[in-house]
């Protein structure tokens, strides 16, 4: 039921999605998009991410169908966006283009989508969702939007309180990290997709 809360549930499944998430391993690729002159609005960002995990919660089968899009092509679509920012961290290269349009506030792209709202998130979302009661996995969504807010509310502080020898290395490792998280959901979604088409290929 909705109103029933469970300490125990609202707990696993804020951990769960805080893993998946992981907004303190997106530091390095926030400050570097900081550096860069990059706005991101920390309410706005908490705020949008929450609404998508909603979206998602409530209509995320259907609004994949809608579109003739499946969770598996979804998370493999996701784990590739993942991979190219992956990239620019550890190889220090620009991959995502300037363009003259190109908006200053990057809150939601990408912000929001990928890195909170990525495709790992969504899709672990929908498949713990019959785990928990509403309220709690609301709740827990909640929860992780507010870490999100007070990390990116405090990044400037960091960076001023942090050695920039130590973030360069920092970025690397989570470079590295954020690297293996794209190639895990790629390969666990990919597999999936061709056992869609060939049945035996498994």
């Amino acid at each position: 039921m909705l109103k029933v809360f469970d300490w125990q549930q609202f707990m696993a499944s804020f951990f769960v999605l805080f893993a998946i998430i992981d907004i303190p391993g997106s530091l390095p690729y926030i400050l570097s998009l900081r550096k860069r002159g990059k706005i991101i609005k920390p309410a706005k960002t908490a705020v949008m991410a929450f609404v998508m995990f909603m979206m998602f919660y409530v209509a995320g089968d259907a609004f994949l169908t809608l579109f003739g899009v499946d969770v598996p092509s979804f998370a493999v679509a996701g784990s590739l966006i993942i991979f190219v920012m992956a990239t620019e961290m550890i190889l220090d290269i620009s991959i995502f283009k300037e363009a003259s349009d190109t908006p200053k506030d990057i809150s939601f792209f990408p912000i929001v989508f990928p890195l909170v709202a990525g495709a790992g998130a969504l899709t672990t979302m929908l498949a713990i969702r019959s785990q928990f009661t509403p309220l709690n996995l609301i709740l827990g969504v909640a929860a992780n939007m507010v870490c999100v807010y007070l990390v990116l509310r405090t990044v400037d502080f960091i960076a001023k309180i942090v050695n920039p020898g130590i973030l360069y290395m920092i970025k690397k490792f989570f470079g590295i990290i954020l690297l293996t998280i794209s190639i895990k959901l790629f390969t666990a979604n990919i597999m999936l997709l061709l056992e869609k088409f060939w049945p035996h290929i498994s």
